[in-house]
């Protein structure tokens, strides 16, 4: 997996932190030198904190061949234990000023300098087929597992993506996402450095800094919809805000859907559509809208360049393309993971013959092959009155009301109705009547769609990733 950002490098600056910046060729050199010390090992674990040392650990694994473990900062002591139990990394990658837990103590700390010189020589590479990283699940449905991706998988997908946003070696890319997720580090990180491009990390998000990177060099920007919808607001507020979206070649949302309210209150602002997009840890992107495609709200897209997607009901049959039906989103391709670490019957139970993969997503196909995702099936797929609906469905109307600012819908067991219909609601200044926003909902959807209850609340728990932990709401 060569990152052609590396094989020539330059003086400019490659990667920027709010600490500061390194040219390409000074990565390179602080990349080689930890690809040094990891001479002989099998595995290591990366505190992947936002810093510049983060970057050059991670860099410098790829180029030893050695698999690395992004380890989240803010993880618990039990799932932190349970990650190093199960993948036993040989040493753990860490910025000289990370603070680490105690159940890092035991294993030997490479401190990468964030500059190494610039002497340097060229990078080496390895075989597509050698495991490149281990991301570990989020663990909703059990013990975090080890995700297996390998160096060919992450290449070919980032290569899909370029073909499907014209995405460039002329590109700066700027987001704040955690580099412990395969949307900040391999799309965020690898993608700019693979294409010759550069990333600029603004560290914390905040609307000002998105803009004001988007007014200056930054091309493109990667966010999550509660950004998003952080910028949105702005826009509205700032003509600066949005100034900086409207200079913006392209604008990517993805890791949850994002809501209609909010692709219509950029476009009003800066002129903008935004771009979404639809992957997971095990699959990598499977969807996108071209940058030259329809950008329609609520729908990710076309599947990528050798990518297979097909949608499915409980039979594991195809369900009509029809634009209304749900069923489970599988998927099968060139960018798949190899496996769970040390779980080959996990590994095993997530395929169907063929080679499917099932996501546990739910979604609808429109005629022209648009996916619409509609939720998750352990969370997402209501079953009330004998019809199936989608969580999602019900959120996107709740959304177009004036009086909600977010919203999260989950399906509660009913003894009439086998489950009744929840909705969690954020206000959006003073709270609407209950009544008034089911009947919004009955009048956007059809009546049996409606909530049954209305739950107001001050904020809706959310992960780094700022996905809606809805399993905290029952």
């Amino acid at each position: 997996m060569r990152l052609a950002a590396l094989d020539a490098p330059g003086d400019d600056p490659a990667v920027t932190m709010p600490e500061g910046s390194l040219s390409a060729r000074e990565l390179r050199a602080a990349a080689g030198a930890v690809a040094r010390e990891l001479a002989g090992a099998e595995r290591v674990a990366v505190w992947a904190t936002s810093e510049l040392a983060t970057l050059a650990g991670m860099i410098g694994a790829l180029a030893a061949g050695v698999p690395f473990v992004p380890l989240n900062p803010t993880l618990g002591t039990q799932e932190l234990a349970h990650v190093l139990a199960d993948a036993e990394p040989d040493a753990v990658l860490a910025a000289t000023t990370a603070a680490l837990p105690d159940e890092l103590a035991r294993i030997g700390r490479i401190a990468p300098a964030p500059t190494g010189g610039s002497g340097a020589g060229p990078l080496p590479d390895h075989p597509d087929e050698r495991p490149a990283m281990v991301m570990y699940t989020s663990g909703t449905t059990g013990p975090p597992k080890g995700v297996v991706l390998s160096r060919g998988a992450i290449a070919r997908n980032l290569d899909a993506l370029a073909d499907a946003w014209a995405w460039t070696g002329e590109d700066e890319l700027a987001h704040a996402l955690p580099l412990f997720h395969v949307h900040g580090l391999v799309l965020g990180v690898l993608g700019p450095l693979r294409l010759g491009g550069r990333v600029r990390h603004l560290g914390a998000f905040d609307p000002a800094s998105a803009a004001a990177a988007l007014a200056g060099d930054a091309t493109m920007l990667f966010g999550v919809p509660t950004m998003y919808h952080r910028l949105a607001e702005a826009a509205e507020r700032d003509p600066r805000i949005a100034a900086g979206l409207r200079a913006a070649r392209l604008l990517v949302s993805g890791s949850a859907a994002l809501p209609a309210a909010d692709h219509d209150r950029i476009e009003r602002a800066s002129g903008q559509r935004i771009v979404e997009r639809y992957g997971m840890t095990e699959t990598l992107m499977i969807t996108s809208v071209r940058h030259d495609g329809e950008r329609r709200a609520g729908y990710v897209g076309r599947p990528l360049p050798g990518v297979e997607l097909r949608v499915v009901d409980d039979a594991g049959l195809p369900v009509p393309a029809d634009d209304a039906t749900i069923g489970g989103v599988e998927v099968r391709g060139a960018s798949m993971f190899d496996g769970y670490l040390n779980a080959p019957e996990a590994t095993a139970q997530a395929f169907r013959d063929g080679g499917w993969f099932a996501t546990g997503d739910l979604g609808a196909l429109a005629p022209d092959g648009y996916l619409r995702l509609v939720g998750r099936a352990s969370t997402d797929l209501i079953k009330s009155g004998g019809y199936r609906i989608g969580a999602g469905e019900v959120e996107s109307a709740l959304l177009t009301h004036t009086g909600v600012g977010e919203a999260a819908v989950l399906g509660l067991p009913d003894d009439d109705l086998g489950e009744r219909i929840v909705a969690w609601v954020v206000a959006n200044g003073d709270p609407p009547e209950p009544d008034a926003l089911i009947e919004h909902v009955a009048g956007a959807l059809t009546p049996h769609k409606r909530p049954r209850e209305i739950r107001f609340v001050d904020a809706l728990p959310r992960n780094a990733m700022g996905k809606v932990r809805k399993r905290e709401l029952r």
